[in-house]
């Protein structure tokens, strides 16, 4: 652990320790969230935030950093029943992961043999990702037993136990562990949404109304794209007036003020149609919306999906309620 000092100078009762993890604040308070939120075993408690390991040797990208990001569930359960629990929170992790979008087939579990599990952990199971510099840890499953609550007890001569008021009896529960870097879930998620087209993706997705110029095919140009999960995409929408005239970019700028009650909204109206449709691939933007020259007549939209580049026309009073709707999917 990180050995610091707290106050001005460096005396022995001022040696403090930063966190390796932050599974201890969450066991410190389970008697306080058991009292008073009045939960029931099975139940989580969830933190995200900063750790840190006096690691001798930093490098290895974003796999040994002394600071870093960590995301863990302490999940309480009865004796007896944590390997049913153990099994299906990897599960579980697994899901998260494939759920928002990394190919199953990109994971592997790496069940940790006795001699190299924790000395708490009655079994310890890791989901490494397919990196660009090979397999390596994304997340984890631990089984930590009653190990941490003992301890905790032992410091604070308090009781953690649950009373379960069904069979009238008290135990100390049992916690499985899922924890993740966030860091690494972050790369993880841009490994596998990033794709560079050599040659482009073929024609031209340029709406109707536009420029000859901008319906020109991408041919022999490589073309970037960040196919993240719409939920994990920073911008949600990209709005574009077709040009600086008639009107058009008042038009966008209404409708950007709406959709940025609800989300983060792109707006750009530089450069031709096509080279803006490119800039948002680039960043992740699932949606690009087109005010042209037709949405003065019927007061209607094109909107672009990134990944498919299928068009749809949308009324301007239903775009909210068509995104809102993608989103759900």
């Amino acid at each position: 652990m990180f050995a610091t000092h707290v106050g001005a100078t460096k005396e022995a009762g001022s040696l403090a320790y930063l966190r390796p993890e932050t599974a201890q604040g969450m066991f410190v308070n389970f008697k306080q969230v058991l009292d008073t939120t009045r939960v029931k075993v099975p139940f989580g408690i969830a933190q995200v935030g900063k750790s840190f390991r006096n690691e001798i040797t930093t490098g290895e990208f974003l796999f040994r950093l002394r600071e870093f990001e960590i995301a863990e569930i302490e999940f309480f359960v009865e004796p007896g029943s944590e390997n049913k629990w153990f099994s299906k929170w990897i599960g579980e992790w697994e899901r998260f992961f494939t759920d928002y979008g990394i190919k199953k087939e990109h994971l592997k579990r790496h069940v940790h043999p006795k001699e190299t599990r924790a000395h708490y952990s009655k079994g310890t199971t890791d989901l490494l990702f397919q990196f660009p510099m090979g397999l390596k840890e994304l997340a984890g499953v631990a089984n930590r037993g009653d190990f941490d609550l003992i301890q905790h007890e032992k410091a604070s001569n308090k009781e953690l136990k649950f009373f379960d008021e069904a069979s009238k009896k008290a135990y100390r529960p049992f916690v499985i562990e899922p924890t993740m870097g966030i860091e690494r879930a972050l790369f993880a998620f841009l490994c596998e949404a990033y794709k560079a087209y050599p040659n482009g993706r073929g024609g031209s997705d340029a709406p109707a109304g536009a420029p000859t110029q901008d319906r020109q095919s991408a041919k022999d140009t490589i073309e970037i794209v960040l196919h993240l999960d719409p939920r994990l995409a920073p911008y949600k929408v990209a709005v574009f007036p077709l040009v600086k005239k008639e009107k058009l970019p008042e038009i966008a700028q209404k409708l950007v003020q709406d959709l940025r009650k609800q989300w983060f909204v792109l707006y750009d109206e530089s450069g031709s149609i096509g080279r803006r449709y490119r800039r948002a691939d680039e960043i992740g933007t699932p949606w690009c919306i087109t005010v042209d020259f037709d949405t003065q007549k019927d007061d209607a939209v094109t909107i672009r999906d990134r990944d498919t580049m299928q068009q749809e026309r949308v009324k301007l009073n239903k775009v909210q309620d068509w995104i809102s709707k993608k989103l759900q999917q």
